[in-house]
């Protein structure tokens, strides 16, 4: 979107968000802006709709639309934009292209470790913080990276 748009009409007409959303040329998602060319990748597409499960309840190996685990969460978001994972956290792993930390984008996968072994992965989505359904009894949620021991991986 080019920069020629007359703001104060749009005032009168929509809500702030929007105006905001128009005026820089973005698309809002969770928790972030996002700009429109990273909006039509699909790890952006798989973080909105993780980002749209919010207050899901995890289920252990359950893959939506109502309840996830963690890799399922991911495994829907991703087959919701385009992309297909295989079904565990370290079989997701190993299917994506490793990334350093300074590398990282939002909508890439953030894999939890001990060892050489994957138990845990989330969705990031910027500020140090992921999308992830973490464990029985809790909701899908937006939550700070809280281990050092964590992989970064790009969808292909």
């Amino acid at each position: 979107m080019t920069a020629q748009v007359h703001v104060p009409s749009l005032l009168a007409r929509a809500g702030t968000a929007s105006v905001l959303t128009i005026a820089l040329g973005t698309t809002m998602l969770a928790p972030g802006l996002v700009n429109d060319a990273e909006a039509a990748t699909h790890s952006t597409k798989a973080l909105k709709i993780a980002a749209s499960k919010k207050g899901s309840p995890y289920g252990y190996g359950a893959t939506g639309p109502n309840r996830f685990d963690c890799s399922g969460l991911t495994l829907y978001s991703f087959k919701k934009a385009g992309k297909k994972l295989p079904r565990t956290a370290q079989q997701q792993y190993n299917k994506t292209r490793h990334l350093a930390k300074s590398q990282r984008q939002r909508g890439d996968l953030v894999f939890f470790h001990s060892g050489r072994s994957v138990y845990h992965v989330g969705i990031y989505a910027g500020g140090g913080k992921i999308w992830h359904s973490p464990k029985t009894g809790a909701v899908v949620r937006l939550e700070k990276i809280w281990s050092k021991s964590v992989w970064y991986g790009r969808v292909r």
